[in-house]
């Protein structure tokens, strides 16, 4: 990564720290070990032991241990000691963390669940409010999680959020008014399918992100969906 692009990230996330983070973990999966090992755990539905791991990648124990530790290290795995029907030592079983970025690497079951679920709450035609309601909940608790970063601000911390949620934020002003666009959406299928559930959620994140971090100071002064003209960005306006 050359200063040019750093300089970016660091303008998009308004925290070296977090910077740093995404670095280590891009530099851990740029082994290709690593990269295996890390595929195995996102596709698989249970965790796995360093013995499953080696022995589907047909590698030695010994080799796979040390790439498990690293990428522990960086965040991008949990490991849990299990000690049932065994004689010995615990045995560690391996997870992709529940922070971890996603990669596109979920199972497909996952995705199967996400678009059933979407289904069965667009059948009963929910009030898009509502539906927005139940964002403003995760917005708010994303908001505690990035201003809890040293020199974070809503807007920076509104656009990393956004960022880690994969949507590829792009800001920019106009007098008293910010709008943000989203360059890509991660849910584009189940959005052109089901805006009513997805697209308001995606709101109520962004409005109970804003209302928790900012105090009152900006606002959200509209949220353009996949069904409007001008669609997938937010405006956010002073007072």
């Amino acid at each position: 990564m050359n200063g040019t692009a750093l300089a970016v990230v660091i303008r998009s996330t308004g925290t070296l720290g977090r910077v740093d983070r995404r670095f280590q973990v891009f530099k851990a999966l740029g082994d290709n070990t690593r990269y295996a090992i890390y595929l195995e755990l996102a596709r698989s539905v249970c965790p796995l032991s360093t013995a499953d791991i080696a022995e589907s990648l047909e590698l030695h124990p010994n080799t796979v241990r040390p790439h498990l530790e690293r990428m522990k290290d960086v965040g991008l795995l949990e490991v849990e000691a299990d000690s049932r029907g065994a004689v010995g030592r615990p045995q560690h079983r391996w997870s992709v963390a529940a922070d971890a970025p996603s990669l596109g690497l979920e199972p497909s079951g996952f995705r199967m669940l996400s678009t059933l679920l979407a289904a069965v709450a667009a059948m009963g035609q929910p009030d898009p409010e509502v539906v927005a309601r139940v964002g403003r909940q995760r917005g708010r608790v994303a908001a505690d999680e990035q201003m809890a970063v040293p020199g974070q601000t809503c807007m920076s911390g509104l656009l990393s959020e956004l960022a880690d949620l994969g949507f590829d934020p792009a800001a920019g002003t106009d007098g008293d008014t910010t709008t943000v666009a989203f360059s890509r959406c991660p849910f584009a299928d189940l959005a052109e399918a089901f805006p009513t559930v997805v697209c308001h959620l995606h709101r109520g994140i962004v409005e109970g992100f804003v209302e928790a971090a900012d105090g009152g100071v900006l606002r959200v002064a509209g949220f353009h969906t996949i069904e409007d003209r001008d669609p997938c960005r937010v405006d956010l306006t002073v007072g």
